[in-house]
């Protein structure tokens, strides 16, 4: 049996399929990891590993056995793939599979956070209602949706935001010429062209931080920032500081730096919708994402190419 090491948490369904063919490794929260991967290290082909949890360069370089990281997760930042690559191991996610899903949950945040629906859900649970109507909120039709990277995602929104008569603009470091969308050169620009800014960008170093406090003060006091990305492509600090002083009117977010670790400031915002990372929780997509899954390592292990490759990073 081929040997691979598990670093995330997996659905049952897939640990229970790849266990009738793989030899599994529990890595994820090991006692002794050192004396773990000194009994097992040298059999290791592949790692399994999650969007949240990933291997390093450490790790990746300890196996001198390894060929493939198959990704429970359309992200990879949480993965070291410069240093995968770098010795020609494959490493391979999830995408496409649960675009509408992430897209359904990025629109429904867009709906609900200038509708203040769950502000108005606490509003009627707690029998405010008894005592008089709640104040008005925000019509979505005809406002400015900017979009933080136009990949398949952001594109995905987009769609489901014309219906709803939404403008929509973006900004993103790849050329798309080709789309009727206008494009600002720089994140402020959008920002201050918009009425609600969508994070549709991908995680890691590169965008670390990127919605920073000039970033929403230039969205300014009747904008809404709306995160289904990663957590990390927001200066949380500043968001929460933004919020508080009312420089931003409201924020709807799934994802969190830190997570499952929230702000406790901004949980008791009532400005702020938020939700415990749940963009692909559906029985649907992540029965596909553990397919994809299968599908990448068995086909690796079969001499055929995978099928969703990581695009190179070197």
């Amino acid at each position: 049996m081929i040997d691979l090491l598990q670093v995330s948490q997996l659905p049952p369904f897939l640990v229970e399929r790849l266990e009738k063919e793989f030899r599994l490794h529990d890595f994820v929260n090991p006692a002794d990891p050192d004396k773990l991967l000194d009994e097992v290290g040298p059999q290791i082909r592949g790692i399994l590993a999650g969007g949240m949890k990933g291997p390093n360069a450490n790790l990746i370089n300890r196996l001198e056995n390894l060929e493939i990281i198959s990704s429970f997760s359309v992200g990879f930042d949480a993965t070291d793939v410069v240093a995968a690559q770098a010795r020609g191991v494959i490493v391979t996610h999830t995408p496409e599979v649960l675009t509408g899903d992430v897209a359904d949950l990025a629109m429904t945040f867009i709906l609900m956070a200038p509708r203040r629906i769950g502000e108005a859900q606490r509003f009627l649970r707690d029998g405010k209602w008894l005592q008089g109507r709640m104040d008005l909120g925000t019509t979505v039709r005809g406002k400015r949706l900017g979009i933080l990277g136009l990949g398949r995602i952001g594109k995905a929104v987009a769609r489901r935001a014309e219906v709803f008569g939404l403008h929509i603009a973006y900004h993103d470091i790849k050329p798309m010429g080709d789309l009727l969308y206008r494009s600002y050169p720089t994140l402020g620009d959008l920002a201050a062209a918009s009425d609600i800014l969508l994070v549709a960008c991908e995680g890691g170093q590169a965008t670390a931080g990127l919605v920073d406090g000039a970033v929403l003060d230039a969205l300014g006091p009747d904008g809404f920032l709306i995160n289904a990305a990663r957590g990390t492509i927001i200066d949380q600090p500043a968001l929460v500081s933004a919020l508080r002083d009312g420089r931003i009117a409201g924020a709807a977010l799934d994802v969190f730096d830190g997570e499952p670790e929230v702000p406790a400031e901004m949980m008791a915002m009532e400005n702020v919708i938020l939700t415990p990372h749940i963009a692909s929780s559906t029985h649907e997509t992540r029965r596909a994402m553990g397919d994809l899954v299968y599908d990448n390592i068995r086909a690796h292990f079969d001499g055929k190419p995978v099928l969703t490759p990581v695009p190179p990073q070197i």
